[in-house]
């Protein structure tokens, strides 16, 4: 019977030939790739379909990626996250903060003239959560940790030059702590998710909002505003917001091992900073489209008035580590963590590439 069973096994094998065994262990693994950006945005196109791309390539086409931007699979911005850990999508990329307290460590990014540039502050970030909360996405597999370029003012009636112009506005923010510093700034927060800004702007719900420059275009904020308030970048980046690229535990884990290893080599922190970098390179996209357009008008915020904003928003700095020290962290000491870690990556990609060594001359035959 053995002999038999060995037989028919060498049949099917002749059978099918050694590349049918070949194909069939090189099956491909299809990841659902879910976010609620919409389909003509800059982080779809360049960082997103960029990086799917990528995958792909890299392994060969053993994976492949069904992409579904702007909510395609169902459900609101806010359960993105959860998508991920409940396998209703295999990857999603969405904002920790949308759940306002879940993620509370990871929301230093987040606090007032904390970001440098988004490259150095997403690896900083991943660095961050690898080494002092790495159970904050412990429901999930992270695969990146970013942050976006500096945030921007944009309003409907009122060019913004100071603090007190913000004073009585109804501004929307992304986040619990932008929606804090919208109201020490004087400020009535409005909390909601991007894709509401349009229609939030055309009802007059909100007076503005603020958001980078690269994500305008795609929620028609160049056409719904007519001010814009940037900063001088030697005075400091307003606010940024933290972004999370993660896939399910369940589905990584079932991938054969050289599938993960082609996951893991487009993972981490690199892949952080490329994200970082891609989405703030598109601001200059953002910013022309405000620009271009008659009768709106950008104004720059200098460094003397930054420090006034600096002032008015020390205190969602305050509110935060106390939040934490409440909730059983060191909250000064992670501040502090957090901004080592940017001054370091910072620095790292301020500082000159090495020379190369000065070829030497030949040896002179005797």
């Amino acid at each position: 019977m053995i002999q038999r069973r060995s037989l028919i096994k060498t049949g099917v094998a002749a059978a099918l030939g050694g590349a049918g065994y070949s194909s069939f262990a090189q099956a491909q693994v299809t990841l659902k790739f879910h976010t609620f950006m919409a389909p003509q945005s800059n982080v779809w196109l360049t960082m997103h379909k960029a990086w799917m791309e990528k995958v792909e390539k890299d392994s060969g086409g053993r994976i492949k990626f069904e992409g579904y931007p702007a909510m395609q699979l169902g459900g609101t911005p806010v359960q993105l996250y959860d998508q991920a850990r409940d396998g209703v999508a295999d990857i999603t990329w969405t904002l920790p903060g949308n759940t306002a307290g879940r993620f509370p460590r990871v929301e230093v990014f987040e606090l007032p003239f904390m970001m440098s540039n988004a490259e150095a502050t997403s690896k900083a970030y991943w660095e961050y959560v690898q080494t002092v909360a790495v159970d904050e996405f412990k429901e999930i597999v992270p695969l990146a940790l970013q942050v976006h370029g500096p945030g921007v003012i944009h309003t409907v009636d009122k060019q913004i030059k100071t603090v007190a112009d913000l004073k009585g506005l109804k501004m929307r923010a992304p986040t619990r702590q932008v929606n804090k510093l919208m109201g020490f700034l004087g400020a009535t927060p409005v909390g909601m998710p991007l894709p509401a800004i349009p229609d939030a702007l055309s009802k007059g719900t909100i007076n503005g909002a603020v958001i980078p420059w690269e994500v305008v275009p795609s929620v028609k904020v160049h056409e719904l505003t007519k001010f814009h308030a940037e900063f001088d970048p030697k005075g400091g980046a307003l606010y940024t917001t933290t972004f999370v690229m993660g896939m399910n535990r369940n589905k990584y884990n079932s991938l054969p091992p050289e599938l993960k290893r082609i996951i893991d080599d487009n993972s981490g922190i690199n892949t952080s900073g490329w994200l970082g970098k891609t989405q703030s390179g598109n601001d200059p996209i953002g910013r022309k489209s405000a620009s271009d357009r008659p009768g709106n008008t950008i104004f720059t915020i200098d460094i003397a008035e930054a420090q006034q904003f600096r002032r008015a928003s020390r205190l969602v700095e305050v509110e935060w580590v106390e939040d934490m020290n409440k909730r059983g962290f060191n909250g000064y000491k992670l501040l502090e963590q957090a901004r080592g870690l940017i001054e370091k990556h910072t620095n790292v990609a301020a500082a000159p590439a090495p020379k190369a060594p000065a070829a030497k001359a030949p040896a002179k035959k005797a």
